[in-house]
């Protein structure tokens, strides 16, 4: 008996840290309301909502589990920031910094991510489907069970692995033998 409770005090205690590990950090949100920048803050879990943060500098900031529906971060600095498991659904981020950025899990569905740099980023398991990759920089990201615009879901794909095969040749230019999601689809 005594162990359950000992269990059921444990568990309570582990769940009450987790909440407040995602705890957006209250300074931090008013700074980035009011100067429009706010870069190694933690933002976790921010409902940042249609803000206008073009521009803005969130270079390592912590914005994991943050919801960026519909944000404008165009033109943005987010070089190295944890967008795990953030929401960046019909985001703006046209021109934005994204290297070496961690979006694993993130949702970018309907993102507009053209001439993004996501340089080094870790792509694993992000939703790009209905996104606009127009000339969206991808040199060394790491794909793994990455939705992308198609609704394709990769494998893991190389670091000379591009959305931009349009022929056959090309596409046998740098497939490696032996190694899943290195071949191009056929339309």
């Amino acid at each position: 008996m005594k162990l359950k409770i000992v269990a059921s005090v444990a568990l309570l205690v582990c769940m009450g840290l987790t909440d407040q590990a995602f705890a957006v950090n209250q300074q931090h949100l008013e700074q980035l309301k009011t100067a429009g920048s706010c870069p190694r803050c933690d933002l976790s879990g921010a409902d940042l909502t249609q803000m206008n943060l073009g521009k803005a500098n969130l270079r390592d900031a912590n914005l994991k589990g943050a919801n960026l529906t519909q944000v404008n971060l165009a033109n943005a600095d987010l070089t190295s920031a944890n967008l795990e498991d953030a929401v960046l659904d019909f985001a703006n981020l046209t021109g934005a910094s994204l290297t070496a950025a961690n979006l694993k899990s993130a949702s970018l569905a309907n993102a507009n991510l053209s001439f993004a740099g996501l340089i080094s980023a870790n792509l694993e398991a992000a939703n790009f489907q209905g996104a606009n990759l127009q000339f969206t920089n991808f040199r060394g990201a790491h794909y793994r069970l990455t939705t992308l615009p198609s609704g394709v879901v990769t494998s893991d794909k190389p670091y000379d692995w591009s959305l931009e095969r349009a022929t056959d040749r090309q596409c046998n230019k740098f497939k490696t033998a032996n190694v899943p999601g290195t071949t191009c689809s056929s339309n």
